[in-house]
C-alpha cells in the first residue's frame, strides 16, 4: 500500500513539473517566433526620440552659490549682563537652529519672486497673463537648495537663454539682500527694533514728564525739600521696576516659569519692590505746593532713568548691528554655461526603447495568452462570456 501512495504521489508530481516545463519553453518560443518584432520596433521607436530629442529646444542651467548671513555672538551679551534689568531682553532674539532654511525660505517668498518678475517681466516671457501663473513659471525654473554640512546655499535657473539664466540666477541674490535690509534677522537687528521703539516711548514720556515739572513752578519751599537726592532714588528704583518686568515679558517667550533664570529675576523684581515700598514709608511728608513739584520731580525722573537705560542699549545695538551686517557672501557667481543641461538625448533614446520594448513583450505574451485559450473549450466560453459583459457594459454607458 505504501508503494502504490508513493508511486502515486510521484505520478501526481510529475505531470506538474512537466506542465510548468511546458509552460517555460512556450514562452520561450514566443519570444523565439516575434524576436525580430521585439528587436526593432524598440530600435526604430529609440531612433525616432532621438531624433525628436534634436528638434526640442536646449536648456541651460546657471548657478550661484553664496553663503547666508552668520549669526554671531554680539559684544553686548557682556554688556547686558552688567545691566541685570535689561540683561534678558537679547535671550528672546537668539539665533535659529537652521538659518539656512529660513533665507530659503526668503528666496521663496512672494516678495522675492515679485520683484525678480517686474525685473525681467517674466510675465512676458513666460507668457503668464496672471501674477500667479508667472510664480509658478518661476518656480518651475528656478531652484534653491542649502548644503547640509556646508551651510552654503545654491540657486539654479533653467531657461532657453544662457545669459539670462546667468542673470536671473544672480538676482537671486541681489533681490535678497534687498529684502534682508528691510528686515531685523540677526541678533542685533533685532534688538535694535526693540530698544528703537522703547527708545520712542521713553522719549515722549520724558518730554512731557519735562513740560510738566516746568509747569508746576518752582517756590522757597520745594527748593528746600532738595528733592534730588530723596527723589531720585526712588525714580531710579521705579525704573528698575519697568525695565525688570519688561525682562520678565520678554523672557516668557524662550523660558518657562521654572526655569532658574526666571525664578532669579522674579526674585530680583520682587526685591526691587520691596525696596521701592520702604522708599516710600521712609519718604517724609511735604506740603501741598512741594508734594506737587516732588511728584512731577519724581516722574522726570524716573522717564530719564528710563530712556537713558534704552538710549545706550540702542546705540550697542546700532554698533552690533554695523558690525554684522546681513552681508550676503557670493561664493561662486552665476555665469552663463556653455552646455546645455536639458534635452539628454541619449537618455531620452534609451528609456523609450526599454519601454517600448517592455510593451511589446507584455502585447506579445497577451496575444500568445488569447490565442491558447481560444484553443480551449472551457477558456473559449469563458472568452465569449467576457466580450459579452463589456459588450453589455459599453452599451450601457453609450445609452
Amino acid at each position: 500500500m505504501t508503494e502504490l501512495k508513493s508511486n502515486s504521489s510521484t505520478s501526481a508530481v510529475a505531470p506538474a513539473d512537466d506542465e510548468d516545463e511546458i509552460s517555460l519553453l512556450d514562452l520561450l518560443q514566443v519570444v523565439a517566433d516575434n524576436l525580430r518584432l521585439l528587436v526593432l520596433a524598440p530600435l526604430v521607436a529609440g531612433v525616432l526620440a532621438l531624433g525628436y530629442s534634436f528638434t526640442i529646444a536646449p536648456t541651460y542651467t546657471a548657478s550661484v552659490r553664496f553663503l547666508p548671513p552668520q549669526q554671531q555672538q554680539s559684544a553686548a551679551a557682556s554688556m547686558l549682563a552688567s545691566l541685570g534689568a535689561l540683561g534678558g531682553l537679547a535671550g528672546a532674539a537668539s539665533g535659529l537652529k537652521s538659518p539656512s532654511d529660513q533665507y530659503l525660505a526668503f528666496i521663496k517668498s512672494r516678495s522675492v519672486q515679485d520683484a525678480l518678475i517686474e525685473r525681467f517681466k517674466l510675465g512676458e516671457r513666460y507668457e503668464s497673463k496672471f501674477r500667479e501663473d508667472a510664480r509658478k513659471a518661476l518656480e518651475g525654473r528656478a531652484r534653491a537648495s542649502a548644503g547640509a554640512k556646508d551651510g552654503l546655499i545654491t540657486v539654479e535657473v533653467d531657461d532657453k537663454d544662457p545669459k539670462f539664466a546667468a542673470e536671473l540666477a544672480n538676482a537671486h541674490v541681489d533681490e535678497l539682500q534687498k529684502l534682508l535690509a528691510r528686515l531685523a534677522v540677526t541678533e542685533a537687528q533685532q534688538r535694535r527694533v526693540f530698544f528703537e521703539k522703547q527708545l520712542a516711548n521713553a522719549r515722549d514720556n520724558l518730554t512731557r514728564a519735562d513740560l510738566a515739572l516746568k509747569s508746576s513752578g518752582v517756590n522757597s519751599s520745594a527748593l528746600k525739600a532738595s528733592p534730588q537726592a530723596a527723589v531720585e532714588g526712588l525714580a531710579r528704583l521705579k525704573a528698575g521696576i519697568t525695565a525688570q518686568e519688561i525682562k520678565l515679558a520678554s523672557m516668557r517667550g524662550y523660558l518657562s516659569e521654572n526655569a532658574p533664570d526666571f525664578k532669579q529675576a522674579q526674585t530680583e523684581l520682587a526685591a526691587l519692590r520691596s525696596q521701592l515700598s520702604r522708599a516710600e514709608k521712609e519718604e517724609p511728608a511735604a506740603g501741598p505746593g512741594q508734594s506737587d513739584y516732588v511728584a512731577k520731580y519724581r516722574d522726570y525722573k524716573y522717564y530719564e532713568t528710563l530712556f537713558e537705560l534704552f538710549a545706550k542699549q540702542y546705540e550697542i545695538a546700532r554698533v552690533d548691528e554695523s558690525r554684522e551686517g546681513a552681508v550676503i557672501q557670493v561664493l561662486d557667481a552665476a555665469q552663463a554655461p556653455d552646455h546645455k543641461s536639458k534635452p539628454k538625448k541619449a537618455l531620452i533614446a534609451m528609456v523609450t526603447t526599454l519601454a517600448v520594448g517592455f510593451l511589446i513583450l507584455l502585447l506579445v505574451f497577451v496575444r500568445q495568452a488569447l490565442r491558447s485559450a481560444g484553443r480551449d473549450q472551457a477558456s473559449a466560453e469563458k472568452l465569449q462570456k467576457l466580450k459579452a459583459s463589456l459588450g453589455r457594459a459599453v452599451g450601457a454607458g453609450r445609452s
